[in-house]
């Protein structure tokens, strides 16, 4: 299968995204040229190393390229302080170097966590992207956005660090259980909502086949989700405009991450799911965009197989809305006390909204648990 290259034009800083199949095995290609010795610590989690480590290691050696690898506990608890500190003291133990790269192999958690503690380690090593999941291929791995989450909310605490590559390999999404399969496609379906019409419109002719495991259809979204977040990078690394529309339907979504504990009961795509439903409702209540677009927005979620509505939620009849509004308060888009919301004013045409009243959001939070009882 041909692979495509995206460029991320961040000056003496960018960096290639190479998406398609059967790139883990041949990742030593890629890799080793960007080595300054040949050595590289590969990070990953138990689940992945089970699965892909060994082809990892394989591909670097045949470029004569030494390795060893941290292993650490699967989930989103790992993004924590403790995982955090846990990672350090296991890179330091190896005795890497500031010149040393580190492999982050995994999902959207993995890359989070070696992307904030490279960012730091030694003033900052450089560090290389092999997602495994959807959701990391298509967002997480993409634009050096690296944290770690508080008790206080989600990714509060982290850098923006760029990765000197990313390898997207799609045959690599075989190998994910279809829940996270489905999660990571909510993150699909967030591009084209938030600025390309036509590939939403595309999704809901192909997205069924995408997820059932055409590799051609998947090597073209990843692609596309790429390309669009390497524009808005180059145009605004540091969230400072357009890069906040990427956080479509997170305001809500992380909101309800947190209510569940980061648990396996919301996964982070599930949330976003529900979340752009949301979005899409209260865009319409505020007369932004047609009502019609609601309904049409959560069908597709919904046939795809993910929670579309705050009632799809295990256990939504039990939260609060006002629990929910305190969670947003701690959104990284608050300005001055306010709630930021990424809106819609059509599919494919997203804005950014500081003046929504939270009587608003509690309303629609209201009603729709109402719905769900």
């Amino acid at each position: 299968m041909t692979e495509q290259k995206v460029r991320v034009a961040l000056g003496d800083r960018a960096y290639d995204i190479l998406v398609g199949g059967g790139l883990l095995e041949r990742a030593g290609e890629h890799i080793a040229p960007l080595l300054r010795r040949p050595y590289a610590v590969i990070v990953t989690d138990e689940n992945v190393a089970a699965k892909h480590l060994d082809t990892l290691k394989r591909a670097l050696a045949l470029k004569n390229v030494g390795c060893e690898a941290v292993i650490l506990p699967p989930g989103e608890k790992q993004k924590s302080y403790a995982g955090f500190e846990q990672l350090c003291e296991a890179l330091l133990a190896l005795k890497v170097e500031r010149r040393d790269h580190v492999i982050a192999l995994g999902g959207g958690v993995i890359g989070d966590l070696v992307g904030f503690a490279a960012s730091v380690l030694r003033r900052g090593m450089d560090f290389i992207q092999v997602p495994t999941s959807l959701l990391a291929q298509v967002d997480s791995s993409v634009g050096g956005k690296t944290a770690i989450n508080s008790r206080q909310g989600k990714n509060l605490i982290g850098a923006f660090h760029q990765p000197r590559l990313v390898l997207a390999d799609v045959a690599l999404l075989d190998t994910l259980s279809p829940r996270e399969l489905r999660a990571g496609y909510a993150e699909v379906v967030k591009y084209g909502l938030l600025g390309d019409a036509e590939f939403f419109a595309w999704l809901e002719t192909n997205g069924a086949k995408l997820l059932a495991g055409d590799m051609v259809l998947r090597t073209q979204a990843v692609a596309r989700c790429c390309a669009h977040k390497a524009r808005i990078v180059a145009a605004d690394e540091r969230e400072e405009g357009e890069r906040a529309l990427l956080n479509l339907g997170h305001t809500f979504g992380h909101a309800l991450e947190a209510e569940t504990g980061y648990s396996q009961r919301l996964l982070h795509g599930e949330g976003v799911a529900v979340g752009m439903g949301l979005a899409f409702r209260l865009s319409a209540m505020l007369d932004l965009c047609d009502a019609a677009l609601a309904p049409r927005v959560e069908r597709h979620l919904a046939e795809s197989g993910l929670p579309a509505r705050l009632g799809d939620v295990d256990g939504a009849r039990l939260f609060s809305p006002a629990v929910l509004l305190e969670h947003m308060k701690q959104d990284k888009k608050v300005r001055d006390g306010r709630l930021v919301f990424i809106l819609a004013e059509a599919i494919g045409r997203a804005v950014q909204r500081n003046d929504v009243a939270p009587e608003a959001v509690e309303t629609l939070l209201r009603e729709q648990l109402a719905a769900a009882a």
